[in-house]
């Protein structure tokens, strides 16, 4: 009996080793459409042997996935950094970084501390930048001079103009009445109060509103066409229209251009952190995070990719972003709770009247 219950724990002991193998040669990533690169994978599990298992996602799914698990499921996720500490506080389905096992000197030093300062709870830093982009405007040349949010109500451009309904064009029309959204975060009842002066400007606005944009085709298209001199925008999908037509550019508003980061994050039981821990460095090495780039059209937090990437995107870049712009955009700080229930009764408000 002896005998058989040891042949029954070696057999056991071997079959665990097979699946602890079986999951070391796999990372589990949740992310956004394009942000996972198959030439990336591919030159990953070429160096590793490590096969990485990609999910499309948002910031919503994410956390509800996350929550529904525990923080299982993945080994790796890209949440944006204003969706990380409170969800963190209330759910705690993400684990800190350990920034020993981080190659630090890849991250644009800028970024990382943006992302340290809006991303970390009691002394933890609990992700690191990935990939970054804006919200501007963008605007026919030949039509219309737009420089500031407010520009799109003025008389002039009445039904040629267009926003999308949700809370980036509430903090952009904000920023634009010389007030700061952000600097309000703690003070629930100003809040409000700013919020309800905000949507009564873009409702008093509407008539200047062609539409409300639902995706980025119907905008791309409305611009393309002559339907709309100028419009609430990102950056890449104005990057793109200039590329068709040189008239169209992206404009960064005179009040400062809204700036998101969406992040690496650890989910809390992950099974292969060092996978996750082995993709983070490979994937910050300049010549891999300009694979990225060329992927998603956004840039990279990496250090150094200048080199590798398209020339006509970085002189893009450059000439929407000079050293000024980039000091004045307005990263999304993290959102405490509620506030995204009070901006939605004002942007119910808002689609509402007439």
């Amino acid at each position: 009996m002896r005998k058989y219950r040891w042949l029954l724990g070696a057999l056991m002991l071997a079959l665990g080793a097979g699946h602890a193998f079986a999951d070391g040669q796999k990372l589990r990533i949740i992310t956004w459409a394009d942000y996972v690169p198959a030439d990336l994978v591919a030159a990953f599990k070429q160096e590793t042997g490590i096969d990485v298992e990609v999910t499309l996602s948002n910031n919503e799914e994410m956390i509800s996935k996350l929550r529904a698990t525990g923080g299982a499921g993945y080994d790796l996720a890209q949440p944006s950094q204003d969706r990380i500490v409170a969800v963190q506080r209330e759910f705690g389905i993400y684990r800190p970084i350990d920034l020993a096992k981080i190659k630090v000197e890849q991250f644009q030093p800028a970024l990382l501390e943006v992302v340290k300062r809006n991303a970390s709870l009691d002394g933890k830093v609990y992700a690191l930048p990935y990939l970054w982009g804006t919200d501007g405007m963008v605007v026919n040349g030949r039509l219309a001079t737009v420089t500031d949010y407010l520009d799109l109500c003025r008389p002039d451009l009445k039904g040629r103009t267009s926003i999308r309904l949700r809370r980036p064009a509430l903090m952009a029309f904000a920023f634009g009445m010389g007030r700061d959204p952000f600097a309000l975060y703690g003070n629930p009842r100003a809040y409000q109060a700013l919020m309800d002066e905000v949507g009564a400007k873009i409702i008093a606005c509407k008539p200047n509103f062609k539409f409300f944009y639902d995706n980025k085709d119907q905008l791309l298209n409305g611009i393309r066409s002559g339907e709309l001199a100028a419009a609430m925008m990102w950056d890449t999908g104005g990057w793109t229209l200039n590329r068709e037509n040189p008239d169209i550019r992206y404009v960064v508003p005179r009040s400062g251009a809204l700036g998101w980061l969406d992040t690496f994050a650890l989910p809390a039981r992950g099974r292969n952190e060092a996978a996750a821990y082995a993709w983070i460095n490979f994937t910050m090495r300049p010549q891999n995070a300009a694979r990225v780039i060329r992927s998603v059209g956004n840039f990279s937090a990496a250090v150094n990719t200048g080199p590798y990437v398209d020339p006509r995107l970085k002189a893009q870049f450059a000439a929407s972003f000079p050293d000024a712009a980039v000091k004045a955009i307005h990263w999304y700080p993290a959102i405490p709770p509620g506030l995204e229930e009070m901006e939605g009764k004002v942007l119910d408000r808002i689609k509402a009247a007439n």
